[in-house]
């Protein structure tokens, strides 16, 4: 084994990643040295990298929290195992991880953020909630694709447990890319009627092509056409007037209007994309309504093979939400993110020659 260890690096603000060569990094007892297989694109990452969100860790950095890859040297236990690697990893030990929310550990550890992540070879990190890959879905997906497991699809997971959703319920999903449309299939899967809403019809036509119920584009409609839409969907799905669990996945300010302004009673609007503008809202609907909002942030690692249940069940299909693209390709792939240009979740592979 070759004992370098290569990285894609942000080095500033909207500048092109930097190709960097070290020697491998020395491993404490409880960790391990992963050989990354694939690591997704995420709208964190363009946050990071576009935006200005400040991450925890100086520049240069190597970003990528989105994880999969193969245990190659480090605690014996996990030697030679196929992994996916936690977007958050906790203490386990704090009184938010003893409480169940080990996601928010206030001394957690995010690939990218606190330290060099996955747009890279190899990457170094603790052993204690890797979540091991099963060879009976290894048959199905290739190990780079199942890396958006690591964000994609168990953020939305969380969140719809989150979000008390019940078989029956009308879920509401505003941005159906590449976090979205797992939350729209999640939902589905948990047994709630299930509305799309975006500005791309191909976007859409995947969702509906998947087992949606109803679809919108909401491209150039103002919030009370839109909202007499859904109810008009709704009528028509046979869905609920009330309890509606409205999902934001779209991270933008817009969005997070529309989901506040689809609030009705009894309903729980969960926030899931992130942006750094402010809205104006009217707080008081949420005690008009006796309606929840609520926030979630990645996923509790202990959650993770439950995903990986519904995917080796084949009850949610990952396949054609991916495509992979050589690691080297990095600052074009990060451009036409930006730009919108893609469809399906991007996941990096490593080609260091």
């Amino acid at each position: 084994m070759n004992n370098k260890l290569y990285q894609w690096q942000m080095v500033e603000l909207n500048k092109e990643f930097r190709l960097t060569e070290s020697d491998f990094p020395e491993l404490k007892e409880d960790e391990v040295l992963v050989k990354i297989a694939g690591c997704g694109v995420c709208h964190t990452d363009l946050s990071f990298w576009h935006s200005g969100v400040q991450t925890k860790h100086a520049l240069p950095l190597t970003l990528g929290h989105e994880i999969s890859g193969t245990v190659v040297a480090g605690d014996k236990n996990w030697l030679n195992k196929k992994v996916i690697i936690p977007a958050v990893l906790p203490c386990g030990e704090c009184e938010l991880c003893k409480k169940g929310r080990s996601n928010i550990c206030r001394n957690q550890l995010m690939p990218g953020n606190d330290f060099h992540g996955g747009f890279a070879s190899h990457i170094k990190v603790p052993s204690k909630f890797l979540c091991a890959v099963s060879d009976k879905i290894l048959e199905k997906y290739s190990l780079e694709q199942l890396s958006v497991i690591a964000d994609a699809i168990s953020t939305p997971y969380q969140v719809v447990v989150k979000s008390e959703l019940e078989a029956g319920d009308l879920a509401v999903v505003i941005g159906v890319g590449g976090v979205g449309v797992y939350g729209a299939l999640i939902a589905k899967i948990f047994g709630a009627k299930v509305i799309a809403l975006d500005i791309s019809d191909e976007k859409l036509a995947i969702a509906k092509a998947n087992g949606v119920d109803a679809v919108l584009n909401i491209k150039g409609l103002d919030t009370k056409t839109i909202k007499d839409k859904v109810k008009e969907l709704a009528k028509e799905i046979k869905a609920p007037k009330v309890g509606w669990k409205i999902f934001e996945i779209t991270g933008t300010k817009v969005g997070q209007d529309l989901g506040f302004n689809l609030v009705t009673f009894a309903s729980t609007l969960s926030i899931v994309g992130f942006t750094m503008d402010k809205l104006e809202v009217r707080l008081s609907n949420l005690m008009a309504f006796d309606a929840k909002l609520i926030g979630t942030w990645g996923c509790r690692a202990e959650l993770y093979p439950k995903v990986l249940e519904l995917i080796e069940s084949g009850k949610l299909e990952i396949s054609q939400f991916v495509q992979t693209f050589p690691m080297s390709k990095i600052n074009e792939v990060f451009k036409n993110t930006l730009e919108h240009k893609y469809t399906k979740r991007s996941v990096l592979v490593p080609d260091f020659n």
